[in-house]
Formats: structure tokens, C-alpha cells, sequence
């Protein structure tokens, strides 16, 4: 059996090839995303990308050979620890990731929109 330092390593590499590859063949969508249709930030695509790929591991997805979830999942978990490296907002060390103003966000957009409906 590999030294378990050795197993870290491998499976960093693993995880490093294949984020390097999606930002190849997609660019830095994740961390710098068009908008077209979501005008979701880089921080709340991510989460909704984490959000998923758990969902689909509850759901059974590892049983299935379809798409390595765990992968994705770590390679998710890596963008979003380097857009809160780029983020002076994201307070990873009181642990709140600004949830609070996320949902703040969240509702006034909501609002917005019910608004926008009632004018039109």
C-alpha cells in the first residue's frame, strides 16, 4: 500500500489535470461567468455546482460509472476556496461566507421581480 502522503499527492494531481482541462476546454466560466442567462455571482454558481453534485451523491450517484461526482465535487470545492483566496467579502475564519447577505441578495431580487411583474 502507498504511503498515505503519497496517496494525497496522487490524488491532488488527479483533481489539479482535471481542473486545468475544464479551464482549457471552458475557460474560467466558473470563477468569471458570462451572465447570459444567470446573473448568479461566481460564489453562488459554485454553490449551486456543490449544491448538485451532493445532491447526486444522496441520490446514488456514486453507484453509477456515469461521471465521476466525487471529482467534480473536489474540483468545485477548489474553485470556490480560490475565488474566496480573490474574495476580501468571503470571511472564511468567522465561517458565515456572508450567507446572511447571500440570502439578502437573494430576497431583494425576489422582490425586484415581483415588482418588475406587477409594473408590466
Amino acid at each position: 500500500m502507498l504511503e498515505f502522503s503519497t496517496q494525497v499527492s496522487d490524488v491532488l494531481i488527479e483533481i489539479k489535470e482535471l481542473l486545468i482541462s475544464k479551464n482549457k476546454k471552458y475557460g474560467n466560466s466558473a470563477l468569471e461567468p458570462l451572465g447570459v442567462f444567470s446573473q448568479l455571482s461566481a460564489k453562488d454558481g459554485l454553490l449551486i455546482r456543490i449544491d448538485d453534485k451532493l445532491k447526486r451523491i444522496k441520490n446514488g450517484s456514486l453507484d453509477r460509472d456515469d461521471e465521476d461526482v466525487i471529482n467534480d465535487l473536489i474540483g468545485y470545492l477548489v474553485l470556490l476556496k480560490i475565488h474566496a483566496n480573490q474574495e476580501s467579502n468571503f470571511d472564511e475564519l468567522d465561517g458565515s461566507h456572508k450567507w446572511k447577505s447571500v440570502k439578502d441578495k437573494q430576497e431583494m431580487i425576489k422582490l425586484m421581480k415581483a415588482n418588475l411583474k406587477d409594473s408590466i
